[in-house]
């Protein structure tokens, strides 16, 4: 059984409150779960209403596939356009 974390760090532009930032969040968090069915949680930056920080986890019986979910999920949310500027790390356990 492999295991696939990663960490995504967001710019949220166009976020002037925390409520804002909280509904554009959670409607991406929804997107991603239904789309790709990982789990997915905001971790860090909660009060900080232009900026946020994601994490992804995926479970696979092979490491590829793993990591092909992640970087899926990696695209989508590039590809977003309520985000910007996105990192990843992986960490694999």
């Amino acid at each position: 059984m492999f295991v696939g974390t990663c960490k995504i760090s967001l710019s949220i532009h166009g976020a002037t409150s925390l409520k804002m930032k909280r509904k554009i969040v959670k409607s991406l968090k929804d997107k991603v779960r239904s789309r790709f069915n990982v789990s997915i949680s905001e971790i860090a930056n909660h009060d900080i209403y232009q900026s946020s920080i994601l994490g992804v986890c995926v479970v696979s019986s092979e490491q590829s596939h793993a990591d092909r979910q992640l970087q899926a999920v990696f695209n989508f949310i590039s590809q977003n356009a309520t985000v910007d500027n996105v990192s990843m790390e992986y960490m694999r356990l």
